[in-house]
């Protein structure tokens, strides 16, 4: 029985050291922060776009009390997107912000930093060298002294954009998640060196470990593949799942509600699994064997279809059911607001706070689940990659 522990433990150990290596998980790390930073402003554009639409003289930022419904949608609106500042809580009375300002960086004729402080919530137009900048509806816009912003008809701005590099809420969100890793796995690594049983944090993370190994990455990838792929299944299921975890704490993360991130993770798997795949994998893309030829040609642009859209429905996936989930929890703890009026402040309150509490329950699952499926959906690609086939 000991040995098997000494083996086990010996096994894991592996696994977090090849989680925690620099060229590798910091390679995943920084790549994911990189590709969110450049695909920040392409991804938020479609989800502003139609709230931009309908209200676009008001201001993104929330002031006073939310009483009516439209504020409310607003306020939902305004916790799903990202942001460059950190709130804690808005005073529904003063409308003060309670929180921090976050740095901002732009890539204009060369680099521009400064604190959003000086946006005042997209009150004031800031100047750093030379240029001068607006935010407007969480995006910064290039100006003039005066701030002006020429809409279109449909009320977007057609100023142009700098490139935004800024340490928004949802990146302050990424570093604390692979800060929190780093500190848990390189405990876990440690805590090998003294037995084959995990102290501290490492008893609630050596489960996890061997669930992944046992349950996702051994099945779908193959006994003699599979550990070539664990450091990358483990870094993506504890990342996006801490951050989901994160995002239902009061600090309002909501950072795989964020489509550039999802977009980012699932770009990941999709690049691992095209240069892991082997000659039978392209052989099935390509030409399938034992399929009459006419069927082969009919059948390979569909199979090159199949490579886009499994990484797409890895990215949708996550975002969407982790956006609906903020936006359904929001809606419920507003139902306080809503009801009172018919049913009295006592009776909207209670009756809302015992729905949010069931899908706050609801939504702790979800938080494990849809960690699981990404790591599942993505070890079953890469395994589908590079399976061995042999035809006879």
């Amino acid at each position: 029985m000991r040995t098997f522990a000494q083996n086990l433990s010996g096994d894991i150990y592996c696994h977090c050291i090849n989680t925690i290596k620099m060229k590798r998980y910091l390679g995943i790390f920084v790549g994911v922060l990189f590709l969110t930073f450049t695909t920040l402003t392409f991804a938020s554009d479609a989800k502003h776009d139609k709230a931009e639409t309908v209200k676009h003289e008001e201001t993104s930022v929330i002031q006073g009390p939310v009483n009516t419904q439209e504020e409310i949608h607003a306020y939902i609106e305004h916790h799903l997107q990202d942001a460059h500042y950190f709130t804690f809580y808005t005073d529904g009375e003063t409308g003060k912000h309670v929180g921090f300002a976050l740095p901002v960086i732009l890539w204009d004729n060369g680099i521009h930093f400064f604190s959003a402080s000086k946006f005042n919530y997209e009150k004031t137009t800031v100047e750093n060298n030379g240029s001068f900048y607006k935010l407007h509806h969480g995006k910064i816009y290039k100006t003039t002294e005066e701030g002006t912003l020429n809409l279109d008809h449909h009320g977007h701005p057609t100023n142009s954009k700098p490139l935004d590099l800024s340490i928004t809420k949802s990146v302050l969100g990424m570093l604390l998640t692979g800060l929190l890793m780093i500190v848990f796995f390189a405990g876990l690594a440690k805590s090998y060196k003294k037995g084959p049983i995990p102290t501290g944090i490492g008893r609630a993370l050596e489960p996890l470990v061997i669930y992944v190994r046992d349950e996702i990455a051994r099945p779908n990838i193959g006994e003699h593949k599979y550990k070539k792929f664990m450091p990358f299944l483990l870094t993506v299921f504890f990342f996006i799942w801490i951050l989901n975890l994160l995002g239902l704490t009061p600090l309002g993360f909501n950072v795989t509600g964020n489509i550039a991130v999802t977009f980012s993770l699932a770009l990941f798997t999709f690049i691992i699994v095209q240069f892991s795949a082997n000659k039978a994998y392209w052989g099935h893309i390509f030409w399938m064997p034992g399929v009459p030829v006419p069927m082969k040609i009919i059948l390979a642009p569909i199979e090159v279809l199949g490579i886009l859209t499994k990484p797409f429905s890895l990215m949708i996936r996550l975002f969407a059911n982790i956006t609906a989930g903020h936006f359904v929890l929001m809606s419920l703890i507003a139902l306080m607001i809503v009801l009172k009026a018919s049913f009295g402040p006592v009776a909207s309150t209670g009756m809302s706070l015992l729905l949010s509490l069931f899908i706050m329950l609801i939504e702790l699952l979800v938080a494990f689940l849809q960690a699981f499926i990404f790591t599942m959906l993505s070890s079953l690609f890469i395994g589908m990659a590079v399976a061995d086939h042999d035809h006879h």
